[in-house]
């Protein structure tokens, strides 16, 4: 996994599970990535034994010392409260299946992967992990990702602060977040899915009184700022990868506290 030299000693494993893909790379104490990103589909039907399976032999395989994993749904202390698009029998374009979206709500997903590695183990939303890797530490940070689904969080002076989750949430009547957002709606209509983007932006904008909004996923590539420029606050942009330059700041000591 690592390039031909690289020592991974002391190195996080970042591992970024998505509805159509999970991505690996180690990444240092800065969050500089290791070696090159690899990917492996994500299995379907996905149930937690067979995701935990193909994480814990990809983390134990690593020579890392943690792995700090990004999961795409909502969760809670390491609990699965929503799985997303993975409850989804055959992945993103098949319905939900009722059977396997109960076998991973209430899952701790976190526990299971810590029981099966050998080095400790970290998981979040992915969208949460991406604002670990994309926030500048300065105001209220708005982190969008936008790839076969859509995910949402939110940066406080460079701490995370829990939001509600939006991907099973329904958009205008138009269908969920990620429905109206992912992959299969801006492949259909490229127009209307940033037409969209723009109110969803503007609705989060004042929701979370965001000071500036960053913007990745691998659909972040189909968007300009000009694009978005009626979203009402500054936007950057971030590249595919600053989702995975986030695991590292997994493992930081939390910031003390400011109060007297």
């Amino acid at each position: 996994m690592a390039d031909s030299g690289t020592t991974l000693e002391g190195a996080t494993l970042a591992v970024d599970i998505g509805a159509t893909s999970i991505k690996f790379c180690p990444v240092d104490e800065r969050g500089e990535l290791l070696a090159e990103v690899t990917r492996v589909d994500t299995p379907y039907p996905c149930l937690p034994e067979v995701l935990v399976e193909v994480i814990a032999r990809a983390v134990n395989a690593s020579g890392c010392a943690r792995a700090g994993v990004g999961f795409p749904g909502d969760m809670l202390d390491g609990v699965i409260v929503e799985p997303g698009n993975l409850s989804r029998a055959g992945g993103i374009l098949t319905p939900v299946d009722p059977a396997i979206h109960a076998l991973w709500v209430g899952c701790d997903i976190e526990r299971l992967l810590q029981s099966r590695c050998a080095v400790p183990v970290r998981v979040v939303n992915d969208a949460t992990l991406a604002a670990h890797g994309y926030a500048t530490g300065e105001g209220r940070e708005l982190v969008i990702t936008l790839g076969t689904a859509f995910g949402i969080s939110l940066m406080v002076n460079g701490q995370w602060q829990k939001i509600r989750d939006v991907g099973a949430a329904n958009f205008h009547d138009l269908g969920t977040y990620d429905e109206v957002f992912g992959e299969p709606a801006r492949a259909r209509d490229m127009g209307e899915w940033r037409s969209r983007l723009v109110v969803a932006l503007r609705e989060f904008v004042d929701e979370f009184a965001a000071d500036s909004v960053h913007v990745g996923g691998g659909n972040a590539r189909h968007l300009t700022h000009d694009d978005l420029a009626a979203v009402g606050c500054p936007v950057l942009f971030n590249d595919n990868e600053g989702t995975l330059r986030g695991a590292v700041r997994l493992f930081a000591p939390p910031a003390p506290s400011t109060r007297a």
